[in-house]
């Protein structure tokens, strides 16, 4: 009986002796040794010791240099520091296996949606992004671009879109006028509004082909939608030059844009703050919604996403159901309270949506976004002065554009930022540049850009891609006191916001109201504007 105590209690700790070493060798990464634990352990313990981050060949001892039969941790390297890290950092996980990733898996928490890139990547983010920014940067700080003045409107020019080698532009002079942008002259002039024209859209092709079908026209035609304070929405033939449809909505029309999802529907905003749905099949009212407490300023879309803005400063997105009868459905509603925006009457709020933001503009000296899932505010700075104000916001090409104008000296510029980062990048002004009220904007077949503004006169942009330079051309410069403006979070109410910007400069901020007063016609909305 003694005889076999002594060989259990012999086995018992050949037993914990086995153990133990198995639990050294899990700890030891990098240092584990082969020849100490059994046969079937032997092909895991050597894929854990290739696949450790922190193994280094030359503090593998040899198994040879280890005396069968003695104890791991007397004959082992001195652990290396990702190993200590490891051993001291588990705790409670003391001689758990730890898990493997297949090859080809990768970590829910190291996956990178936005750029495919993974926390293993060799090469931080933020040293390739902002090797990204130095380079665009550096492109735009030598841009240059050639203007063209498009004379024939009688009066301020509202709005402008692009379609083809086209430039549309809508004016208060009742008129839409089609220009041909390369020879830079009138190509149409389309007239049947009796009031001043406020908004246009361009359907995609896709949408032009259907009507052209319905009407008897050439595929190939394209239409154009303007709205008027005369209550009306006209649809025009570009090619005949003729109002082929036209709606009546019972109110001044606004704001306007064509959502092209379905069917395709027409969405306008009116003076009143109303927000209509319109069939592009039947041209019949599909819903009509008191939205806002202020005039449509802005009607935006994004896929089967509708966003409104209006003077009182208040933003509603809307999500589109495609169905015959009220297709619109409210997703969000956030007030001027919210976006800091409105608070002055026949105020105007332009938007620019991209993802879960937009982008606003509401005649101060900075650009507000709206973070529309969740009612944050952010604001950009866009001039360096309080008596800077913001009339237009723009997206193209991986570029956000804002334009300002100083009330105080009466210089107008666009600013260049780059997206999504909303970094500052440049400016573009030249002397006696025209305060810009609308900015459309696409790319030449060689990649350059092509831009129009409108406002006072009505403007054509085209980049310069060699290095000669006439009179009269732009070139781009950075603008110092912007260069360290940074997007800030806005955890401030709004009357905190405006004590930061005015209450140091009380004198010019009255001086600058009266000034906008003066040249805008004071409280009158913005349509009815006197622009010097």
């Amino acid at each position: 009986m003694v005889l076999l105590f002594f060989v259990l209690q012999i086995s018992r700790k050949a037993e914990l002796r086995s153990r133990l070493a198995e639990l050294q060798l899990q700890l030891s990464g990098p240092q584990q040794t082969p020849g100490i634990v059994e046969d079937g352990e032997k092909e895991k313990m050597k894929r854990q010791v290739e696949e450790a981050p922190g193994a280094l060949p030359s503090q593998t001892p040899p198994a040879s240099k280890i005396p069968k039969g003695e104890e791991p941790s007397k004959g082992r390297a001195t652990p290396a520091p990702a190993a200590r890290q490891r051993e001291t950092g588990r705790g409670a996980e003391i001689g758990r296996q730890p898990e493997r990733t297949e090859p080809g898996e990768v970590p829910d928490n190291c996956r990178d949606v936005s750029g495919g890139r993974s926390d293993f990547d060799t090469e931080p983010r933020p040293q390739q992004e902002e090797a990204e920014f130095a380079s665009l940067k550096s492109s735009w700080e030598k841009a240059k671009f050639r203007l063209r003045l498009l004379e024939g409107h009688n009066d301020i020019v509202t709005c402008v879109v692009a379609v083809d080698n086209l430039v549309v532009s809508g004016s208060r002079d009742t008129t839409v006028k089609v220009w041909h942008v390369p020879t830079a002259t009138e190509h149409k002039n389309l007239g049947g509004h009796a009031g001043g024209v406020t908004c246009l859209s361009a359907p995609p092709p896709e949408y032009c082909k259907m009507l052209a079908r319905c009407l008897s026209l050439s595929d190939k035609e394209r239409f154009i939608l303007s709205g008027s304070a005369d209550c009306y929405v006209k649809i025009w033939a570009l090619s005949i030059g003729q109002c082929v449809k036209s709606i009546y909505t019972f109110n001044a029309v606004t704001a306007l844009c064509f959502v092209p999802e379905d069917d395709g529907y027409i969405i306008t905003g009116s003076d009143g703050g109303k927000v209509q749905a319109w069939s592009w099949h039947t041209f019949e009212n599909c819903q009509s919604i008191n939205a806002h407490q202020e005039a449509v300023t802005s009607v935006q879309t994004q896929g089967p996403l509708v966003f409104s803005g209006a003077a009182d400063g208040g933003v509603s997105v809307w999500e589109n159901r495609c169905s015959v009868r009220d297709p619109l459905r409210l997703l969000h509603h956030w007030g001027g309270e919210v976006t800091g925006c409105g608070g002055g009457a026949g105020g105007r709020l332009t938007l620019s949506p991209r993802g879960d933001r937009a982008f606003l503009a509401y005649g101060r000296s900075w650009l507000k976004i709206l973070h529309w899932r969740t009612g944050t505010m952010s604001r950009l700075t866009n001039h360096n002065s309080i008596t800077g104000i913001t009339d237009c916001v723009h997206q193209t090409g991986g570029l956000l554009i804002g334009s300002c104008h100083d009330l105080a000296n009466g210089e107008s510029s666009l600013n260049l930022f780059s997206l999504p980062q909303c970094r500052y990048l440049a400016s573009l002004t030249w002397p006696d540049a025209p305060r810009i009220l609308c900015f459309a904007a696409w790319t030449t077949g060689s990649g350059g850009h092509r831009w129009v503004t409108g406002g006072r006169d009505l403007v054509v942009w085209e980049q310069l891609t060699g290095s000669g330079k006439q009179r009269g051309d732009v070139t781009a410069k950075r603008d110092s006191r912007l260069e360290s403006c940074l997007l800030e979070s806005e955890g401030d109410t709004e009357e905190d916001e405006e004590t930061d910007d005015y209450e140091d400069g009380d004198d010019d901020s009255g001086e600058a109201k009266e000034s906008a007063g003066a040249e805008d016609g004071g409280s009158a909305p913005w349509l009815r504007c006197v622009l010097q």
